[in-house]
């Protein structure tokens, strides 16, 4: 339920605008698209159709975290303390 508030806002009136700007907020911001789609309420294969293209930055960001990890990774190997 809106408050008296925000529904004079204006903001009331663009639900869909805003629902699917928050969905590509978070998806860009990197949470996983299974939970993205578990809050939106939809299945991932809705979400996957529908935000195809936040997911290619999505996918960007996940490799570069796979490559600091597997850095992190052979770091630990050789006896080196993690960076900061």
């Amino acid at each position: 339920m809106l408050t008296r508030r925000e529904l004079t806002s204006g903001l009331a009136k663009r639900p869909y605008p805003l629902r699917h700007a928050g969905i590509s907020f978070r998806l860009y911001s990197g949470v996983d698209p299974a939970e993205c789609a578990r809050r939106a309420g939809q299945s991932i294969g809705v979400l996957f159709r529908h935000y195809a293209k936040f997911l290619d930055g999505v996918r960007e960001q996940a490799n570069r975290l796979i490559e600091q990890s597997m850095e992190e990774r052979d770091r630990v190997s050789r006896g080196r303390a993690p960076a900061r």
